[in-house]
């Protein structure tokens, strides 16, 4: 059993006298208010930093903590602890012979389920149990969408995890960690979410997710999930990968382009998509095939030195056009080359924007990952786009939200928000 400092617990008689001093005082940030009907009492959430302080005020006179009130007087009610698996924690605490007030977890603040452990087997502190609300759903299906000529086939290759101090860069966990929460290990799930662009004869395909050519040890890593992986994504739209005409590498790294090689039945490495011509950046390529200590660890050769031994892989510069309608645009910032995939019909725009906008989280303009290697380059070129995509209705493709695969960019009173079309 693992359990983590969620919050402190203090019985108030006077929230505004509290509010005084631990919020205009110590300059604390008031995060939210609910009342939780089953418990008669009104939670205020100050945010310290790593946890928060919960404010109890009664809002029944024979309520729990009316009663300690009354008796005590306003001071520490509680501590509660962090657990994933509550069932399992309680489990462990009646193999143990624990004492405790709750024998089934009930409904708390937040969605939570929570339970108590009698003050008794806790040398006189009251110690709660809290299992937070699963917040985000996994979004797996193969989805299309109809754009202008274009049909766009949003597909996944699983999920995985990278922390999330790095995927936010130097926004703070507790502004970002409620929208996508993390592991114990501060990983954050991440789908791989390639997008099919199909019209008239063609079939082409926007990345390729991880693949299948990790060990072990790094599966273990990255939290690597592939039960549903791209060949059940492609056999749900009715594809395989011998229909893929053209593979489009948004860049080279591991969590884009594993997909576009595999092993073959004698162990070797060839192209996943036979009859394809695989596009990517001319610049990216160099990049790629010339890794330095800072992006080693992304750029891995297997993915993509085969494609260019097969005679299969065509290079091309900023702003090539792939298919008539379908070009490259340069971001930058992730990586020098980082590109942007416009889709274009009849006066209609979507845009692929890999790890430009790796999750609609991410949409704020100084909401830059850590892994970007030119951050500013990132933040600037956010500027620009945003306003384009708010202004002209681009559909907006976020290849990395776990539960969100496209959506239109909306901007009021300076907020910025996804809408979210699938």
């Amino acid at each position: 059993m693992k359990a983590f400092l969620d919050h402190v617990g203090i019985a108030v008689s006077d929230l505004q006298a509290s509010l005084a001093f631990f919020k205009d005082v110590l300059g604390l940030h008031v995060e939210s208010t609910e009342d939780i009907a089953s418990q008669r009492v009104r939670a205020t959430f100050l945010n310290t930093g790593t946890s928060t302080l919960e404010m109890l005020e009664t809002t029944a006179p024979d309520s729990a903590i009316a009663r300690f009130v009354e008796k005590r007087g306003p001071g520490l009610h509680h501590i509660a602890l962090r657990v994933e698996d509550i069932d399992a924690a309680l489990a462990h605490l009646k193999s143990r012979g624990i004492r405790v007030i709750d024998e089934k977890p009930r409904p708390g603040a937040e969605g939570a389920l929570v339970a108590f452990i009698h003050p008794s087997a806790a040398h006189g502190v009251l110690v709660e149990l809290k299992q937070p609300a699963a917040k985000v759903e996994l979004f797996r299906k193969a989805t299309r969408h109809t754009l202008g000529d274009f049909e766009l086939i949003t597909l996944s290759d699983g999920f995985f995890a990278l922390d999330g101090g790095a995927m936010f860069g130097v926004v703070p966990r507790v502004l970002w960690e409620k929208r996508l929460p993390p592991d114990d290990a501060n990983r954050i799930p991440l789908s791989m979410r390639p997008l099919i662009i199909r019209t008239g004869k063609i079939t082409a395909i926007i990345d390729g997710g991880c693949g299948d050519k990790w060990d072990a040890k790094n599966a273990q890593i990255y939290k690597l999930d592939r039960r549903y992986h791209l060949d059940h994504a492609l056999a749900e739209a009715g594809l395989a990968a011998e229909d893929i005409d053209i593979a489009i590498a948004s860049h080279l790294h591991f969590d884009h382009v594993g997909g576009f090689t595999a092993f073959d039945k004698s162990g070797k490495i060839v192209p996943r998509f036979p009859k394809a011509k695989y596009i990517a950046h001319r610049a990216e390529w160099q990049d790629a095939t010339h890794p330095h200590e800072r992006n080693r660890a992304s750029y891995l050769q297997e993915n993509f030195v085969p494609l260019m031994d097969a005679g299969v892989l065509t290079l091309v510069d900023d702003g090539a056009e792939i298919i008539p309608g379908v070009k490259y645009r340069r971001s930058g910032g992730h990586t020098p080359n980082h590109q942007v995939v416009m889709i274009e019909s009849a006066g209609k725009t979507a845009v692929f924007t890999a790890d430009m906008y790796p999750t609609s989280v991410h949409v704020p303009d100084p909401w830059v990952m850590g892994f970007d290697l030119l951050p500013v380059e990132t933040l600037f070129f956010k500027r620009g786009f945003a306003k384009e995509a708010i202004e002209r209705e681009y559909l907006v493709f976020f290849e990395h939200d776990p539960s969100m695969a496209a959506g239109y960019l909306r901007e009021k009173d300076g907020k910025r928000t996804v809408e979210r079309i699938i």
